[in-house]
């Protein structure tokens, strides 16, 4: 049997292109395969990042004894979630179902049309006495009620079929409960801030993922409340500090790991992802504002340094990925014996490393090494040791094997990447960050929307030597929407009169999404465009998961929308679409937070400064620098009435012009 895979562009598929296992990538061929041999379908999703998946594939999918099993008994389809969130969004909904946890490597059993009937994560080649069933156990099992009881497993994924369509609207409650109160922001501040890690940071227990998107919501939503304003000021500090000097930030390279598998940040499952250090720098850039604290700009400078270094593509856009694992083991680029620190720095600065970031011979991670933390509080120490972390970096770079590195460019999260280095850029006053972000936005309209007399059109990935592939999703038409009006509102202190290009892409994107993702009955968009076969049902995303909900977002752009056109329809649509998060305001703050941030911005008033000559943008910078975050855009205009520089206009409602900038800060 024929492994499919080599062809393929995506590096997680190719991965599994040698084999023995006769994998299919997704596509029409694997379906009529399935109902041409009346075999299910198994379905196996993961990415090339992910430390359990190679761990699986090497247990399991390079078994010939497990292969085989495999492919006498399913037609097998491997697929990449970051190419394909919409497989992926619809078995991962299916498998919460039915075990009540999700994750990945994601294994679904599917009908021959791709309906799911079981499924679950990881599963090991054999019997580990932790209650787990090995897979070669759960193959034969399954292909065997197939054959036996196949009515049975129809019925189940009937049932999972119309659990998942229902999903679509239980956001959606009857009559005035539908309609978004604005006390339910506070509401779920309280919620959120109340289920803080007072002690080590952030939210819950292990394992725990930087909250980016809660932090930002936190940020935005300035309450009235002076208890709830320090308290959440209390909370964003306590956990930027505490994750700024644990070992889920590479203390010596910049950048963050996905998550940490303990409570302390301590030890981060170690892969790097695009995605989470584009929303750690619009954490940390808004930390930073109003408050000067110094390590928040060091985190926001030394992760864009990493991107540029080890991430950035020849395109101008930036990889999605690095891998946890390099010369087979997880973390081993990133963790240092003590003699190692000294053979580069020298037995006395040696010593001060070492015990600035806890490097000790008992080590806190495998085999006596250690993951480097910055237990030394003085910021003053760390400044004084950046020469040595310089060291120690080109020293790792130079003598260990780099971890595998995932050259897909992912439209989505480029945008989210895009948003928060054009912030970062104005608010820091860095013209070079500026420049590199109008570099990324040209390569996504250039390179990644098509515009032409019908409207906009946008395409999911990029490879360098393929080109732009997929049609796009939800999320990639209201993030790059967002992504360029958060540009266009700033770009022009770099360089005036760029903005407008930028802005009309925006509208056009948003309008576009308002077409192909529109439901006519029911509030919120769906996922895929009007037209797109999906697996299972056509799907709506609320909850924001690793990234943010294609809903969240759209409110995010459609806010932006109606603030800068005035136009009802963007109102109206953003309206509908928040009434979606009503009960999940109450229930999950956590999981919608990236629409509460919009909502916040919305509900506070995003700030449109009108700028017409003689402005002075770079003293207009330094003063918005100076002051906690709102959403903020600034506007060219040809002039003001009466004449004057500036004018702050909130929501609906518009200030006197004036020419004085603190007069102008003042109404922020």
């Amino acid at each position: 049997m024929k492994n499919r895979l080599i062809e393929e562009d995506s590096l997680y598929l190719r991965q599994h292109a040698t084999q023995p296992v006769a994998w299919y990538a997704w596509g029409d061929e694997a379906f009529k395969a399935a109902k041409a041999e009346d075999k299910p379908l198994l379905v196996s999703i993961g990415y090339s990042a992910c430390h359990w998946c190679h761990v699986m594939a090497h247990e399991s999918f390079d078994d010939p004894f497990i292969a085989k099993l495999m492919n006498e008994h399913f037609i097998c389809v491997k697929v990449d979630r970051e190419e394909r969130p919409d497989v992926d969004q619809v078995y991962m909904e299916a498998v919460q179902m039915i075990q009540k946890q999700g994750g990945w490597p994601l294994n679904v059993f599917c009908l021959p049309d791709g309906r799911p009937f079981f499924g679950g994560t990881y599963f090991p080649p054999e019997d580990k006495g932790n209650g787990m069933i090995p897979w070669p156990q759960l193959v034969m099992r399954i292909a065997d009620f197939y054959k036996r009881s196949k009515g049975e497993l129809i019925e189940n994924a009937e049932s999972i079929e119309k659990n998942i369509q229902a999903s679509n609207e239980v956001s959606v409650a009857e009559g005035e409960k539908s309609i978004f109160q604005p006390q339910a922001l506070e509401d779920a501040a309280r919620g959120l801030v109340g289920n803080h890690d007072d002690q080590y940071g952030g939210f819950g227990q292990a394992p725990k993922f930087p909250p980016s998107m809660s932090l930002n919501f936190l940020r935005a939503l300035a309450p009235e409340n002076d208890d709830l304003a320090k308290r959440i000021n209390q909370v964003s500090d306590k956990t930027l500090k505490a994750m700024a000097h644990g070992g889920i930030y590479d203390q010596f390279g910049g950048g963050f790991a996905r998550y940490s598998v303990d409570t302390h940040w301590l030890i981060p499952h170690f892969e790097k992802m695009l995605y989470d250090n584009a929303f750690l720098i619009e954490a940390y850039t808004r930390g930073w504002m109003g408050s000067n604290e110094p390590i928040y700009s060091a985190v926001v400078e030394e992760t864009i340094s990493w991107l540029e270094r080890e991430m950035s593509s020849k395109t101008g856009g930036f990889f999605a990925a690095l891998d946890a694992d390099s010369e087979g083991e997880e973390g081993r680029y990133y963790v240092w014996e003590p003699e190692e620190v000294d053979e580069v720095l020298g037995l006395a600065l040696g010593r001060e490393v070492r015990m600035a970031y806890n490097i000790t011979p008992q080590g806190n991670f495998e085999h006596g090494t250690t993951n480097p933390a910055l237990v030394e509080s003085d910021f003053e120490t760390r400044a004084k040791l950046a020469g040595a972390r310089e060291q120690l970096r080109q020293h790792r770079e130079a003598n260990r094997v780099a971890p595998g590195r995932d050259e897909k460019i992912h439209t989505a999260w480029n945008c989210m990447l895009l948003r928060a280095l054009a912030d970062a850029a104005f608010y820091f006053g860095r013209q070079d960050w500026m420049e590199r972000a109008i570099q990324l936005a040209d390569f996504v309209v250039e390179q990644l929307i098509h515009k032409d007399e019908v409207g906009v059109s946008v395409r999911a990935v990029y490879y360098e030597d393929r080109g732009a592939r997929i049609d796009g999703f939800l999320h990639d038409y209201a993030l790059a929407a967002d992504a360029l009006f958060t540009l266009a509102g700033k770009v022009d202190w770099y360089r005036e009169g760029l903005s407008q290009r930028y802005r009309e892409y925006a509208f056009g994107l948003v309008d576009a999404a308002l077409t192909k993702f529109n439901d006519s009955e029911f509030a919120g968009f769906f996922f895929t465009a009007e037209g797109v076969e999906t697996p299972v049902a056509r799907r709506k995303e609320w909850f924001d998961n690793a990234t943010p909900s294609g809903n969240s977002v759209m409110l995010h752009a459609l806010s932006a929308a109606y603030t800068l056109s005035g136009e009802s329809r963007y109102l109206e649509a953003f309206q509908s679409t928040l009434s979606g998060y009503t009960d999940y305001a109450q229930k999950v703050a956590s999981g919608v937070a990236h629409g509460l941030e919009a909502a916040a911005s919305q509900q506070r008033g995003i700030a449109i400064i009108k700028v017409s000559a003689p402005a002075k943008l770079s003293e207009l910078q330094g003063a918005l620098a100076g002051r906690a975050w709102r959403r903020t855009i600034i506007q060219l205009v040809e002039s003001q009435e009466p004449s004057a520089t500036y004018q702050l206009c909130v929501g609906t409602h518009c200030q006197r012009p004036t020419d004085s900038i603190d007069e102008l800060v003042s109404g922020l």
